[in-house]
Formats: C-alpha cells, sequence, structure tokens
C-alpha cells in the first residue's frame, strides 16, 4: 500500500494537479523514484492524497506528456526518465533491476503491506505478535538504565559470542528450565530472528529443504528462501507436529533441517505435548535430522509450565535451541541467543561478526541487569497474569460475536488465537475491507498459502476495547462479505 506525509494543499491558489506534478517531479528528480518505479494507480493515490481521480488522471497526463513517466495497460504507470537523464551524456543506473535481482527475496506482498500500516494513526492490530506498550515494564527498564549510568560497564565491541556476563546469566537460566549449557556454546544474536539468518547462510546448501509446521511463522518469512533452500509445511494435530511423518518427508524432500516452535506455537498457540516432544526428538535422531527448537514463547504460560524444551532432553548435540527477550520482555532490546555444540557456535558467532560486529553492547548490558536483578523474574509473573486477563477477555469477545461464523481452540499461553472462519470468503477481500474499516488483520495464508479460512487473532497487543471493538466490527463485515 502506498504511503506518504504530503498532502497537497487544498486553500492554495496553486492548482491540485499541479501541486502532485511538482511532488512527483520532486520525488523523481531526488532520486527517490527511480527509472522503472512503479507508481500508485490513480485511485489509490487519490485515496491517499484526498482528491478526486479525475485530477491525478491530469497531472499523470502531464507527466506523460514531458517523458517523465509513461501508462502501459496491463504494467501500470512507470519513471521512464528524470529531468537530469534528459542532460547527461550516460543515463543513471536503472535501480529497480538491481532491487529485483537481489539474492534476498522482499517480504510477501500481504506482509509488507502490514508492516506499513502498523504504523497507520488509531488502527487496531489485531494481529500484531509483540507485547503492548502498556505491558512493557518501562518503569523498571528506567531504573536498570539509571544503574547501568552509573557502573563501569564497556562501550565499544563486544567478543564474538557477545557479552560473557549475559551468557554466564543465560546459562544460569537455562539450568532453571533444565538446559545444562556453558556460557561457550551461548551465541547472543540480535533476537530470533538473526538466530534463523545466520543458520540460513551458514549451516545451510542451497537446495536444501527445510521442514517445519503447517502452518508456520517461518512461512511468512523468505529467510531461508532467500538463501536458496525451500519450505516444506508437516501437519500440526493437538499435540503438535506429526513426527510420524518426519520419516516420509525427510526421504521424499532431501531435508537438511527440521523446524519447530512447541511452546505455544506462531500462529496456532499449540503446545507441544511431552510425548510428542520425545518422540520428535527420537524421530530426528534416527534420520540423523539437526533441529531448530525456537522456544521465544515459552514463559508466557497462564496455568502451569510447559513441558521441558525438547534441547532439554537432546544428549546428542542435535537441537539448535532458540530464545530470546523479544516476545516476553521487550522488542525493541534486540536480545536472543542460540544455544548448541560449541563448533556450530562458534561458526556462526564468526559469521555474525562479518554482518554486523555484534549485537549492541549497551542492550547486553542491559539484559544482564534485568536477569541479575531479579527483576526479569517478577516481570514474567506479571505478564502472564495480564496475558491471561486479555485471553479470557478475548475468548469472551469471540463467543459473543463469533460463536455462529468461526471454531477456535483456547490456548494455554503465547499471544494468538488461530481462528476458522466457516463462510467460505475470500481472504484478500476481508483484508482490503477490514483495513478500509481500520482494522489491520494477519489473515492465516501468510502462514500456509492453503489455510484461506483461518486468522491469526492476538490478544497481546491491542487495548481490551480496541480488541472488543475490532472483533465486533470484523464479525459484521465478514457477515456481510458472507451473504
Amino acid at each position: 500500500m502506498f504511503k506518504t506525509d504530503w498532502k497537497p494543499n487544498k486553500s492554495s491558489p496553486i492548482p491540485l494537479h499541479k501541486q502532485i506534478t511538482d511532488f512527483i517531479k520532486e520525488k523523481i528528480s531526488n532520486g527517490e523514484w527511480t527509472i522503472g518505479y512503479k507508481l500508485p494507480p490513480q485511485r489509490t493515490l487519490a485515496k491517499v492524497l484526498g482528491v478526486n481521480r479525475s485530477t491525478i488522471v491530469t497531472a499523470y497526463d502531464e507527466l506523460i506528456a514531458e517523458g517523465l513517466i509513461e501508462g502501459k495497460s496491463g504494467s501500470g504507470t512507470r519513471v521512464v526518465n528524470n529531468t537530469w537523464n534528459l542532460l547527461a551524456t550516460t543515463p543513471p543506473p536503472d535501480w529497480n533491476s538491481y532491487v529485483n535481482f537481489g539474492t534476498h527475496k522482499p517480504n510477501l506482498p500481504t506482509i509488507q503491506e502490514i508492516n506499513q500500516a502498523e504504523f497507520t494513526p488509531n488502527i487496531i492490530r489485531l494481529g500484531t505478535g509483540e507485547l503492548s506498550p502498556n505491558l512493557i515494564p518501562s518503569i523498571s527498564m528506567k531504573k536498570i538504565f539509571q544503574q547501568l549510568s552509573i557502573k563501569e560497564i564497556s562501550y565499544g565491541y563486544e567478543e564474538p559470542k557477545g557479552l560473557l556476563p549475559l551468557r554466564e546469566q543465560i546459562a544460569d537460566y537455562l539450568k532453571t528450565i533444565g538446559i545444562p549449557a556453558s556460557p561457550s556454546s551461548i551465541l547472543i544474536v540480535s533476537g530470533a530472528l538473526q538466530a534463523l539468518q545466520l543458520i540460513s547462510v551458514g549451516l545451510l546448501h542451497k537446495g536444501s529443504t527445510v521442514l517445519t509446521e503447517k502452518p508456520s511463522y517461518l512461512h511468512s518469512l523468505n529467510v531461508f528462501q532467500s538463501a536458496g533452500m525451500r519450505l516444506m509445511g508437516i501437519p500440526l494435530d493437538k499435540e503438535g507436529i506429526q513426527a510420524n511423518l518426519i520419516q516420509q518427508y525427510k526421504k521424499q524432500q532431501k531435508a537438511a533441517l527440521l523446524y519447530t516452535i512447541p511452546s505455544f506455537h506462531n500462529p496456532t498457540g499449540t503446545l507441544m505435548t511431552v510425548e510428542r516432544r520425545k518422540l520428535l526428538l527420537d524421530t530426528c535422531q534416527q534420520e540423523q535430522l539437526p533441529l531448530i527448537e525456537d522456544d521465544v514463547y515459552r514463559e508466557l504460560w497462564f496455568d502451569e509450565n510447559p513441558p521441558k524444551p525438547i534441547k532439554a532432553l537432546d544428549k546428542h548435540g542435535l537441537v539448535l535451541y532458540l530464545g530470546s527477550l523479544s516476545k516476553s520482555l521487550s522488542p525493541g532490546l534486540r536480545i536472543g541467543w542460540i544455544v548448541g555444540p560449541e563448533p556450530v557456535v562458534e561458526h556462526l558467532a564468526d559469521i555474525k561478526m562479518q554482518t554486523d560486529y555484534g549485537s549492541s553492547s549497551i542492550s547486553q548490558w542491559t539484559a544482564v541487569e534485568w536477569f541479575s536483578s531479579g527483576l526479569y523474574n517478577k516481570h514474567l509473573i506479571e505478564v502472564r497474569k495480564q496475558l491471561k486477563t486479555r485471553r479470557d477477555f478475548t475468548l469472551d469477545t469471540l463467543n459473543k460475536y463469533f460463536s455462529d461464523i468461526a471454531v477456535w481452540k483456547k490456548p494455554s499461553g503465547g499471544f494468538y488465537i488461530w481462528l476458522r472462519l466457516l463462510p467460505s470468503l475470500s481472504m484478500r477481500k476481508l483484508f482490503e475491507i477490514a483495513l478500509t474499516e481500520g482494522i489491520l488483520l494477519n489473515p492465516g495464508n501468510v502462514y500456509d498459502h492453503q489455510a484461506e479460512q483461518y486468522l491469526r487473532i492476538s490478544y497481546s497487543f491491542a487495548p481490551l476495547p480496541h480488541i472488543e471493538d475490532g472483533l465486533k466490527r470484523l464479525s459484521k463485515i465478514i457477515k456481510t462479505i458472507a451473504k
């Protein structure tokens, strides 16, 4: 979706179409809209700028007459020239070709739209997978920053695996969840997403297949695909990924790795049982299939502790374990960790140093304070209580407005409810209409292209009145479309 802060001045004596042509010319001459850039459709630009479509038509016609843009049926309107190019002896580079042929694939179009729309003022974000600003402990965070300001801490680069005091704190924390790990087997990363990036470029061959749940958060990213890998989904049931299918899938797909979110799975909220975890690990050991355990939601349980991590059962160094503070404390700290065999961790640390020379030392020292002071454990108790209240409120709201049009399961932790809509309708149409009504959705088909009737509903982010208002209005939209 096209966005801009600029709007034409309707009280100006300069005609609106002239203001718009000047705006577009400035974008082109500044190099912001390069040759090959696709301009917004006329209707879209008219809506964004708050003018009639005829005004945009006039502006585009003038720019076409000046040779700056060109409209072709079926492929839209693109920048074909700029004023400097008319004078230059050699044309400027076609940056659009560089963008198209870069190795890193762009986000899925819907994900791009979601990322942009999240910053629209007053939008109700019904699918956002992060803590509400009200759940981030800002007062405690300020106290920790004050304490750091009077301590002797380093402000330079840290060693490749990350700040040693932080790795020591994480090693102590891991022991409490059954994972024996020395600081030397831990790598500090800028969130679990960077861990996946490092693994994709550092451990796998191009053309490899990565097995994961179907649906999965991993399908909403292009991190493995951009490194030349394929994703293959294995169905879930109420106990987690169907481990009895792994042998068949590995053989058929020549899989190199399995990725799983066993605790409060994203997007379904499923909690993998103890028995399924054991079967999964046993199967991966038999198949010599390394396993990535993404456990960023494990501390967000409501009534009882989840089963021990799969990594706690691992006696052969088969599991790479990912943890993070992004979901439980603050996404802005950008602190996560990888736990695994030392040679693997050292290799990934070397790649990380080539990428960014290490995660923020300030964030790492901040994380040390959270762990060592005991404040992190206190915060977790409070955030679990608040999230449970939010889950119950959201379930009550769904019972009120969706009982006849959807089905869902009650999650026992995490952020998400996996909502299956009963009426058959176009998810794209629902997404677009909801967006025009100020409601931002996360459609199921970004997590599995076949999950056309699903929505990921999050109770972690939006204020409770917004959740109720958004779900109430969404139910009306669904019923209207389904007629």
